[in-house]
């Protein structure tokens, strides 16, 4: 006899639902009503096809907060006959992995029917986790379907991506969240419309705007708006309504989001910046790397860094300017430090670039490694322990400051690459007037010889 429904779960249950955020309330019911991700949900798209036709293999949704991963896989849910196992990789670990593995295999002995694992957050299962999860992949008796906010290939095991699908989810525009947000408003059983409130287009334009295509964050802005509007109506005894005001006030509680994903694709904007010499984009992302919590002492590894590789000799100058900011962040720290930063940053903006050094490096590191290494020449050799002269080393040598110019001809470099040029003068900023006095100091030595 099936045991008797639980009438005071059933009515928590009620409750909860009712209570949860908005953004909980209104989760799509069909893929149509999924915001945005028409590249992938259209008609006719590949992930659109491969759920409605329940043929869906191993996949990973990776995207930023609130674009439709956990909705998509509650879709899946709904639209495949094999059982739907979800678990979250915050809280789980490989003894519930296998306690899926024995009902699925108990699943597909005794009624043929196949699982579907949907783990949310899978980035957080580390690299042991997945690797326990990867031989039922493998031989399909899961069938994953993965959510995360990280870029799978930092953070899942390559074995475990190589046995998946990707789908990239993309933000959210404002054009995809403006009909989300008014269905917010209109529907009394899931949304807002139970409580009647009118809204100004700036506000709900600001809202969708300010959003940063993440419908999560978007209808919970909405939600709080709603709520100063309503409960300002009742103070002032006037209609309810969402103004731009209520609006920006809802929008003042986010917080700055930056992942791991984040962090390697904002450093790398932010030195392509400087290097491309745009003061703005150089301040706006180092603002936004500190305010996310970046490490400074990281920021100012790579200004050094930049200082040498890709301002050099163009600007002399910018390597102590950077250092002398690296060094600020240790002896002054944060938050002062931030104005040497920025000192530094506009600094190497704004310089004379060249990347001669950089390129002389590559170029030796690559006559190094790929010929023959060559022994250094006898005229070039230590002279300083007794029994050297004996050897023949330092014959031969010619002291640059006994020259009237201080410049000598003679060879330094091994006989093997003695023709090789790794430096190739640059003309930008100081490098060009240094090259420049560098030839004449040359030309006089050999007139003065």
């Amino acid at each position: 006899m099936a045991p008797a429904p639980d009438l005071f779960s059933a009515a928590v249950e009620e409750r909860l639902a009712r209570r949860a955020p908005l953004a909980a309330r209104l989760r799509p019911r069909t893929l149509d009503e999924v915001a945005g991700q028409r590249q992938l949900l259209a008609a006719g798209r590949p992930l659109r096809t491969l759920i409605e036709s329940d043929r869906l293999a191993s996949v990973i949704l990776y995207g930023p907060p609130g674009t439709g991963k956990t909705s998509i896989a509650r879709l899946v849910a709904g639209a495949t006959s094999k059982a739907f196992e979800p678990l979250s990789a915050v809280s789980a670990g490989v003894k519930d992995v296998r306690e899926i593995v024995e009902r699925a295999r108990d699943r597909l002995g005794q009624r043929g029917q196949g699982t579907i694992l949907f783990l949310d957050e899978v980035h957080r299962f580390n690299r042991t986790q997945q690797d326990a999860l990867l031989p039922y992949v493998e031989d399909g008796l899961l069938v994953l379907v993965g959510a995360t906010t990280e870029n799978p290939f930092f953070s899942l095991t390559g074995p475990l991506l190589s046995r998946s699908t990707l789908f990239r989810l993309e933000p959210l525009t404002a054009e995809d969240l403006i009909p989300l947000l008014h269905q917010a408003l209109r529907d009394a059983e899931r949304g807002l419309g139970g409580e009647p409130c009118a809204v100004d287009d700036d506000a709900l334009a600001h809202l969708a705007e300010r959003a940063e295509g993440d419908a999560r964050h978007a209808l919970t802005c909405l939600e709080l708006a709603h709520a100063l509007a309503v409960e300002a109506s009742a103070r002032e005894s006037s209609e309810a309504r969402i103004r731009l005001a209520h609006a920006e006030a809802a929008l003042a509680t986010r917080a700055i989001r930056y992942g791991d994903d984040e962090h390697y694709d904002i450093i790398s904007a932010f030195i392509k910046s400087i290097r491309g010499s745009d003061p703005d984009a150089g301040i706006y992302w180092l603002a936004r790397m500190l305010e996310a919590g970046e490490d400074p002492r990281f920021v100012a590894r790579r200004l050094v860094i930049l200082a040498s590789e890709d301002v050099g000799l163009a600007d002399p100058m910018s390597l102590v300017i950077a250092n002398a900011a690296a060094q600020a962040v240790e002896f002054v720290g944060m938050p002062e430090a931030r104005i040497n930063l920025a000192h530094a940053v506009v600094h190497l903006a704004l310089a004379p670039k060249s990347n001669t050094a950089y390129r002389a490096m590559g170029a030796a590191i690559g006559a190094v490694n790929d010929r023959a290494l060559g022994r250094v020449p006898v005229h070039l050799r230590d002279t300083s322990y007794r029994g050297a002269a004996a050897l023949g080393h330092g014959v031969g040598y010619r002291y640059p400051h006994d020259a009237p110019r201080g410049w000598i001809e003679q060879q330094y470099l091994p006989d093997e690459v003695a023709s090789e040029q790794f430096y190739e003068p640059g003309d930008h900023g100081a490098e060009s007037a240094m090259v420049a006095a560098w030839r004449q100091r040359r030309a006089q030595g050999e007139v003065d010889r």
